[in-house]
């Protein structure tokens, strides 16, 4: 475990399922295997996960309801667990691995891909 309590946050949609533009409510596309297996590590290690998801973003009970069980039930399939689904952070969540996230410095406003461009290219990965 990485020392901190806390959970982390796994997208589903282009990053844990693969996603090939939206086929409706129903559709969750196949495993993408690398995090499939980040995540059973992270769970073998103890760790908390959740699906963090804008399916589950409804005002209306009944859909949040609805996307809720057909994702556990992809997760019970796929990776063997049911995990909480949500689309809320919180102070706990300690990493959030999302396909369209952009990394930024804390306290900086600097993307890590503008902080890369800047730096020497034979000195940036040491």
């Amino acid at each position: 475990m990485s020392g901190k309590k806390g959970w982390h946050g796994v997208d589903l949609d282009g990053t844990l399922a693969r996603y090939d533009g939206w086929k409706g409510d129903s559709h969750i596309g196949q495993p993408i295997p690398k995090m499939v297996a980040r995540i059973r590590e992270w769970l073998r290690n103890g760790e908390e996960v959740r699906i963090m998801t804008a399916r589950v973003g409804s005002d209306d009970p009944e859909e949040v309801a609805f996307a809720t069980k057909l994702i556990q039930q992809w997760c019970l399939e796929h990776i063997g667990a049911l995990l909480p689904v949500t689309c809320k952070k919180d102070y706990g969540m300690i990493d959030l691995w999302d396909d369209r996230a952009v990394s930024v410095i804390p306290n900086t406003g600097t993307t890590l891909q503008e902080f890369y461009a800047s730096q020497d290219k034979a000195t940036a990965w040491r």
